[in-house]
C-alpha cells in the first residue's frame, strides 16, 4: 500500500491551550484549535464528528469521554479520523511542552500511512 502523502492534521479540543496551535504553525504542522475556528462550547460528539469530516485527528486530555465516543462511532460506522490523548502530566499552562509531545508523536507517523480510522493513541 502506498504511503499517504498528505501530512497529518489535528484539531485541538477545548481542554488544550490554543497557544499550541500558534506554536505548531511555526513548526509547519497543521493544527487548529476549536477556539480559533469558533467551535468552543460544542459537544464532544460534535467536535469529534467535525474532526473526522475535516480529516483531522482530535487532540484532547478528555480521555474517558472521547474513548467512549470513539467506540460508539466505530459501532455505528460513523466517520472517525483518530484520537490523540494528552496525559494530565502535560499541564495545560505549558503549551510548549504539549507541542513537543504532539510533534514527537507526529514524527513517528510522518513518513508512514495515517494510523487509521478509529485509532486511539497517547502522546507524551
Amino acid at each position: 500500500m502506498a504511503r499517504d502523502p498528505r501530512p497529518l492534521r489535528y484539531l485541538l479540543d477545548e481542554d488544550v491551550h490554543p497557544e499550541v496551535a500558534v506554536i505548531a504553525s511555526g513548526l509547519g504542522l497543521d493544527i487548529v484549535s476549536v477556539y480559533a475556528i469558533g467551535r468552543r462550547g460544542l459537544s464532544d460528539f460534535d467536535q469529534l464528528r467535525f474532526a473526522a469530516e475535516d480529516t483531522r485527528i482530535l487532540v484532547t486530555q478528555n480521555r474517558d469521554d472521547y474513548i467512549t465516543l470513539t467506540v460508539e462511532a466505530f459501532r455505528a460506522g460513523d466517520p472517525h479520523h483518530g484520537l490523540l490523548i494528552l496525559p494530565h502530566t502535560l499541564p495545560d499552562n505549558r503549551p510548549s511542552e504539549i507541542m513537543r509531545a504532539i510533534d514527537s508523536w507526529d514524527r513517528r507517523w510522518r513518513d508512514t500511512d495515517h494510523p487509521g480510522a478509529y485509532f486511539i493513541d497517547f502522546a507524551g
